[in-house]
């Protein structure tokens, strides 16, 4: 049994015509069924695990990377299959798992081509796709082995393990495997911004890990899969799930 969890945005006018579309090809594959409309309180986790007493064999999630984000932040340990219909604007993760931002998103679900993932955890929550720390005196030490402090400069870190990063003057995408067992980091020290510029960074040093403490004096901000926090203290490694996601011919992994 399938079920759908649309995001509350897809409420407005605009993407009626592409849903419509979608929901046909559904209906002709016979794999329509249950929608659940998300609210930003509602509690994934508990959703899913209700439906999957109910017989739900297959969650998808319908709407764009936050809606990813906030679903399988929660729900990750959640023993169901999971597909993805990509609606709107901000759609990376899309890409990256090769499916298209149109009606033949539902042709991938069909097909039912599915892969385990590997998934991040830090400070009792999921993220699956990247996880972002904003320039900050920081200290980071990672597999119990390597520790590096940014002593005067502020320090960027990325943590990735789904969403692509782009490094270097020319922004390039650097490929990452989200079934290679490692999540992996992007260590960039942060220039002082001027009077008419913003920062800049210098070249980051890039390396995978399996656990890793980022730690301040003072709170420094996170950015995961879509939700802020402020901490002083936080600790990153590969959960011991993966989920298993239905994804496109064309992903990039």
């Amino acid at each position: 049994m399938y079920v759908y969890l649309y995001d509350n945005f897809l409420r407005q006018k605009k993407y009626d015509t592409l849903l419509k579309s979608i929901e046909t090809k559904l209906t002709d594959y016979s794999i329509a069924g249950k929608i659940i409309r998300l609210q930003n309180f509602t509690n994934a986790e508990r959703v899913i695990n209700d439906e999957i007493k109910k017989g739900a064999t297959t969650v998808v999630i319908v709407g764009n990377d936050k809606t990813f984000g906030h679903v399988l932040s929660r729900a990750a340990s959640c023993d169901v299959s999971f597909g993805f219909l990509p609606i709107g604007s901000e759609n990376d993760i899309a890409k990256v798992l090769g499916i298209p931002t149109t009606e033949e998103a539902a042709d991938v679900l069909a097909r039912r081509r599915k892969v385990r993932l590997d998934v991040g955890w830090f400070n009792n929550r999921y993220f699956v796709s990247q996880l972002h720390v904003e320039p900050s005196n920081i200290t980071v030490e990672y597999d119990e082995r390597f520790k590096v402090s940014s002593s005067n400069k502020k320090m960027e870190l990325i943590v990735c393990n789904l969403q692509p990063f782009s490094v270097g003057k020319k922004n390039k995408n650097v490929t990452i495997h989200p079934q290679d067992g490692k999540l992996e980091a992007f260590l960039r020290p942060a220039t002082k911004k001027t009077l008419f510029r913003k920062a800049t960074y210098e070249e980051p040093s890039i390396f995978p890990f399996e656990e890793m403490i980022v730690s301040s004096h003072s709170p420094f901000t996170v950015h995961a899969d879509g939700k802020m926090s402020k901490e002083t203290k936080i600790k990153i490694k590969l959960a011991k799930s993966r989920i298993q996601m239905i994804v496109g011919r064309s992903r990039k992994f």
